[in-house]
């Protein structure tokens, strides 16, 4: 049996990569540590219909969400820029 669940936190962040054009833009080995690196400073809130959870969510908690997916963005890139630098001067 396979159960259709996932996390919202990995959608939302999925639509605001594509919604920036990073989804295209960025190699595929950096987006994904990318979004590994972002997903792991996120809690976990697991869904099992898409469609059920725009039409029962509340307007604030989305907005919430996304402010929180766009602050462990933006530290998650910080991150990685440093962590290439570092890595780039050891070479």
């Amino acid at each position: 049996m396979q159960l259709e669940i996932r996390n919202y936190y990995e959608v939302l962040l999925m639509e605001l990569l594509s919604d920036e054009g990073l989804l295209d833009e960025l190699p595929e080995d950096y987006l994904a540590d990318l979004c590994c690196v972002t997903l792991n400073q996120l809690p976990v809130r697991y869904i099992r219909h898409l469609v059920d959870t725009y039409f029962f969510e509340d307007y604030n908690e989305l907005k919430q969400m996304k402010e929180e997916i766009q602050t462990a963005l933006e530290r998650s890139r910080a991150f990685l820029k440093a962590n290439i630098k570092k890595e780039q001067e050891s070479i």
